[in-house]
């Protein structure tokens, strides 16, 4: 079956009475002394016509593309992760731009491949959108075309966007401190990441937020265990011993909501009630923290926010800067208030 052709530039001349020169300026948004009628009968021409622009033509007019690469490691694989691409698809959207992405793993070879090969397709900038918040190499690019990090940072400190764990942090603590906790536990510990930036960049600043919270008040800081990885299986493990040593402890903070799904398993095998024997906070706000009984009070990670900011910074809506997003404070039903 045939199909019509595609209405052109001349087109919307013929049916306007205008030129192509008219026309292409009217279209374009560009400056001009064409009267308000002129404007007028060209675009409805072109919206009668079904006139749509040559995204090549215009490539070719202005240098851009209006195409952005996002680059992520393991992103797109990860289940709540994944609202980082959500955000980034959404603004560049919003924004009349294309999206091309590429995922590399952990290869920093693959990386530097991706980059190169988007840089060839012209794109007009790239997101580096990381799983974990840390410390990674990117490749240089060309004069005039942006690249922003998206929860991560650069040795050579490129625009970049995290989380504020540092008042994530502080805040968790503050909701067990508030609700007259001072006996309390930290799950999560993890010594060899977060003295590391290319492990984390930020974990450091979530505990020192936390520890911060306890000082203020002039209360002692939470009981810590160490963890190798924060894995639900560790959390289970570690809940257990923390809970033998210090079995008066009221409340736990878990470093992930991994983690605190192994604590609640952890008291669930002690028969210790979630609030009413014991309060758990956490970080992350994956999907199960709501559909756990009862619910986990958290601090969300802001995935999709961070992504967008990305997106705007890169197209020129925001300064090229280094920006921290707040992480809400999401309130279920796993704190007991003791006052």
């Amino acid at each position: 079956m045939s199909t019509a052709p595609r209405p052109t530039l001349a087109d919307v001349a013929r049916l306007s009475g205008l030129s192509k020169t008219a026309v292409s300026l009217i279209l374009n948004d560009r400056p001009s002394r064409l009267s308000e009628d002129a404007v007028e009968r060209v675009r409805t021409a072109a919206a009668q016509l079904g006139y749509k622009p040559n995204p090549a033509a215009q490539s070719l007019r202005s240098g851009k593309t209006r195409s952005i690469g996002f680059i992520s490691d393991q992103v797109t694989i990860t289940r709540f992760a994944s609202a980082m691409v959500r955000g980034t698809l959404r603004a560049a959207k919003e924004l009349d731009h294309t999206v091309l992405i590429a995922e590399t793993g952990d290869d920093p070879t693959q990386l530097a491949a991706a980059f190169d090969e988007l840089i060839d397709r012209r794109v007009d900038g790239v997101i580096v959108g990381l799983m974990a918040a840390r410390m990674v190499d990117v490749p240089a690019a060309p004069r005039g075309i942006p690249v922003v990090i998206v929860n991560g940072r650069t040795p050579d400190d490129l625009p970049s966007v995290l989380p504020d764990e540092y008042t994530a942090g502080h805040a968790m603590a503050s909701v067990l401190l508030d609700a007259g906790h001072t006996r309390v536990g930290f799950v999560g510990d993890i010594p060899h990441v977060a003295g590391d930036p290319r492990r984390s960049v930020t974990i450091a600043r979530r505990l020192d937020g936390m520890r911060d919270a306890f000082a203020e008040r002039g209360i002692a800081g939470p009981v810590e265990v160490v963890l190798e990885n924060w894995t639900t299986a560790d959390g289970f493990v570690q809940s257990q011993r923390m809970l033998d040593a210090h079995p008066d402890l009221t409340a736990i903070i878990a470093a992930t909501d991994g983690v605190a799904f192994g604590i609640y398993q952890a008291l669930s095998e002690r028969d210790l009630r979630i609030p009413a024997d014991i309060s758990i906070v956490s970080f992350d706000d994956e999907d199960l923290a709501s559909l756990v009984r009862p619910g986990l009070t958290t601090a969300r990670l802001p995935y999709e926010q961070m992504a967008r900011v990305g997106v705007e910074m890169l197209l020129g809506e925001r300064d090229l800067a280094h920006e921290l997003l707040p992480m809400p404070v999401i309130v279920r039903d796993s704190v007991r208030d003791l006052r």
